[in-house]
């Protein structure tokens, strides 16, 4: 006991002299900096508690914390470097990886000039960030950065890994030290001429570094094929953690320019040789390459989404990451979906009650006739709201047309969760914009004979419509005829005009005519359903064009494309032309 409470003064001491150079360590980046102080770790027990693994120090994004545990300094003999130590962590906050955002792109680059080794993505990122703050710190703090690799060469093995060996000698090239003071690699010709490109990249991208973080990746690219790094080389991971607990970041979904030409190796980045280059044919880096699937339009595959999302550390279910790429996918599309314009507005006249939907505003329940009905509130089962009927007005009312969404997923439809689909993402445009402009959405989808799945109704719940949409069925060949006979034939009447848009391909026809009545059925769903009806189909029309025909006569518009790609952007003109605010519709 008396030598548990003896160690633990030592480390209380070492914590008050550690404090006194927080102030110093925010004030290396800028006496504007601002953060919190940090969380102090003295056992194994507080480390486990502040999710602290693997390294001595850490940074969270969730709450802006710097985290250190003083019981592992103490162990690594690194008690007097406490202002170096702490100005390296604020570095991480404000400068690289600075937010969760970059650190998601800087992963997201990382990977993809990482093949095989995609797992490493996070273990790369580190030492990139890390070489960035440090050569930061020393060059322009006069902080002694060399001294705490110094003092950290007490725990490495006799001879480090290449790789380790690599980033020392990096360091070396970087701050000008002698050969041999932070690694020994004389003789390693080809690993000393890399150590000289890393440097050149961490000085020429210190401005810009989320440009050269793929030049980085592919130079250590070999090390890691040759062996998994040492363990010296996992003694300050600090950021591995740092997105645990956080919320999916934005703007990932799409892929930038710069993330497919920067996975180069720095040798072949004319930035770095300074030829520039070579003459005006010649092709820029990356050029030349032909993308697949979602890539060639600038998207990110969904699969490729969900496992950066994962490498993060984001915890999120499959299902939510899929929903939250389509609808990322979807934003820039969005318009505002109708409203058409009566003759005559009508003043509300109270009528009786009816369930409130959960994805409703909270302001339409009654809680008076709540709480009558039930003493006992629970959302959507028990909660009311009030129905209105009208009485004649004097001006023009506005009336919003909700949307019902069928999406073909047969056999010959992708899986939205591992590539990206085109009539799930055009599906999702149009059912985002009705739901934005305050309209209800129905959303099914079918692979008949066989299975389809379906939202409850007309919802306003954007999850629960992007939930359904994202499923993959598998079955069947077509969309099913007789989900319309289900919802418009054999339903009770809608609560207002909805427009009933399907997106499939020529086995639509098929499944007309096998159907018993199929092109009744789909005659009287676009009559009943009040806001018109279009059936957007890949195919060649002049191939079809007697059962283009008959399905217009049916009081439906047909939309050929050639290419599920061109679904995206007949969805926004399809929005834009039919349902735009501009071109409002008189009954």
């Amino acid at each position: 006991m008396t030598w548990i409470r003896l160690r633990d003064r030592a480390l209380e001491k070492l914590q008050r002299e550690w404090e006194a150079h927080w102030e110093g360590a925010l004030q290396a980046w800028s006496r504007f900096t601002k953060l919190s102080a940090p969380r102090w770790c003295f056992t194994a027990r507080d480390e486990r508690r502040e999710k602290l693994s693997g390294s001595f120090a850490m940074i969270r994004f969730v709450d802006h914390a710097v985290v250190i545990s003083l019981r592992q300094v103490r162990e690594a003999g690194l008690e007097s470097y406490g202002r170096e130590i702490l100005a390296h962590e604020v570095g991480h906050h404000v400068y690289a990886p600075g937010d969760l955002n970059d650190h998601a792109q800087l992963l997201a680059r990382l990977r993809r000039t990482l093949p095989t080794r995609e797992g490493f993505a996070g273990f790369v990122a580190n030492l990139y960030t890390d070489l960035l703050v440090n050569d930061r710190l020393q060059r322009s703090a006069g902080l002694d950065m060399a001294g705490v690799y110094r003092a950290l060469r007490k725990l490495e093995d006799a001879r480090p890994d290449r790789l380790w060996a690599l980033y020392l000698g990096i360091y070396e090239r970087l701050w000008g030290l002698s050969r041999g003071d932070l690694v020994d690699a004389h003789g390693d010709a080809r690993l000393l001429a890399d150590a000289d490109l890393g440097a050149r990249v961490i000085r020429a991208y210190s401005m810009d570094w989320l440009r050269g973080a793929g030049r980085f990746g592919a130079l250590l690219l070999p090390y890691l094929l040759e062996q998994a790094p040492a363990p010296a080389a996992n003694v300050w991971l600090d950021t591995a953690s740092a997105a645990d607990g956080c919320d999916i970041p934005d703007g990932l979904a799409g892929i930038d320019d710069d993330e497919q030409d920067g996975a180069i190796h720095p040798a072949e980045d004319p930035e770095l040789s300074g030829l520039g280059p070579l003459g005006p044919d010649a092709a820029s880096p990356g050029e030349g390459r032909a993308p697949l699937g979602g890539e060639k339009n600038g998207y990110r595959e969904p699969s490729s989404y969900a496992d950066l999302m994962k490498a993060l550390g984001v915890k999120a279910s499959q299902k939510d990451l899929v929903v939250r790429y389509y609808r990322e996918c979807a934003l820039p599309h969005l318009v505002p979906f109708p409203v058409r314009v009566a003759h005559q507005a009508a003043d509300p006249l109270p009528e009786g009650l009816e369930p409130w939907d959960a994805g409703s505003p909270v302001s339409q329940i009654d809680w008076r006739a709540t709480l009558i009905h039930s003493p006992v509130v629970i959302p959507g089962f028990t909660t009311l709201e009030r129905t209105y009927g009208a009485t004649e007005g004097g001006e023009p009312r506005r009336t919003l047309v909700d949307l019902y969404v069928g999406i073909d997923c047969s056999g010959s439809m992708r899986n939205p969760a591992a590539d990206l689909s085109y009539p799930v993402l055009a599906g999702a445009v149009v059912a985002l914009s009705a739901l934005r402009s305050g309209a209800r959405v129905m959303a099914c989808l079918s692979g008949e004979p066989g299975k389809y799945t379906q939202t409850e109704g007309f919802v306003r719940d954007e999850q629960a419509v992007l939930g359904v949409m994202t499923g993959y069925l598998g079955t069947g060949y077509s969309f099913g005829v007789e989900r319309l006979r289900a919802t418009f034939l054999n339903a009770p009447p809608l609560r207002g005009p909805a427009h009933v848009l399907l997106v499939s391909d020529s086995d639509l026809f098929h499944m007309l005519e096998e159907v018993r009545g199929g092109w009744e059925i789909a005659k009287e769903a676009a009559a009943r359903a009040g806001g018109g009806a279009t059936a957007v189909l890949q195919l060649d029309p002049a191939g079809w064009s007697g059962q283009v025909t008959r399905l217009a006569a049916a009081g439906w518009t047909v939309h050929a494309v050639r290419t599920m790609e061109e679904l995206v952007a007949f969805a926004r003109a399809f929005a834009r032309a039919r349902y735009g605010s501009a071109l409002e519709v008189r009954r």
